[in-house]
């Protein structure tokens, strides 16, 4: 029996041992605790409401994405003639004027991460959601991905903000935040609510012990 095999039929929640846990400070207490003793925080065992924010937040980042690559991210005033660039578009430039690296890191950080970042949120909230037959271990480790390089999707407001702090040269030249760069910080804060919304307790909901077959208890894990 492989790895995977003995995670899936010995494992037992922290819900099935009725346990919960602390998503503050990973504290395990016995279920019906109202308050975690060690932090002071609310204990509840699997967050009902988690689904209706995390698809919310999902879909007002994804309203506030699509402007944000539609509209210009920069508004460059040169010589008194004013011309846009989109994230796409400025990253282009920036590669045809040699700066190969940043052009490829700000594509990285603002188109593909965030659209990684939406399929990932899709995926896990349709996989708790529908009960789908796939490895919780990598669905949790997704998450903790994806809570992790959500914050980095902001590079490109970073960008923006530092060229307009920079590039100020009176009538010669000057560098504006277009009217992209607000949606696309709230599209990166709405996907970073979305993930932060997910209760991921609920990924390990779909392991099932079945009632034909006494578990192992030598070789069960609890989880949170």
């Amino acid at each position: 029996m492989d790895e995977h095999s003995a995670v899936s039929e010995h494992v037992v929640t922290a819900k099935e041992a009725g346990l919960v846990s602390c998503t503050h400070c990973a504290r395990v207490w016995p279920i019906g605790t109202a308050a975690c003793a060690r932090c002071g925080a609310r204990l509840v065992s699997r967050d009902e409401k988690s689904m209706s924010r995390v698809w919310a937040w999902w879909f007002v980042g994804l309203l506030c994405y699509i402007p944000a690559n539609v509209f210009p991210m920069l508004q460059t005033t040169f010589l008194a003639r004013t011309s846009g660039d989109t994230i796409v578009g400025g990253a282009i430039v920036l590669m045809m004027h040699g700066a190969i690296p940043v052009g490829l890191v700000i594509l990285l950080a603002s188109v593909v991460i965030p659209i990684a970042k939406f399929i990932a949120v899709a995926y896990l909230a349709l996989s708790v959601q529908f009960r789908l037959p796939s490895d919780q271990l990598r669905r949790m480790k997704l998450y903790e991905l994806v809570e992790f390089i959500g914050r980095w999707s902001m590079i490109d407001v970073f960008v923006v903000a530092v060229l307009t702090a920079l590039v100020q040269l009176s009538v010669v030249v000057s560098i504006q935040p277009g009217s992209a760069a607000v949606a696309f910080a709230l599209a990166v804060v709405f996907t970073m609510l979305a993930a932060r919304s997910f209760d991921s307790r609920m990924i390990w909901d779909s392991l099932e012990t079945p009632a034909e077959a006494e578990p192992d208890d030598s070789r069960k894990d609890f989880l949170s």
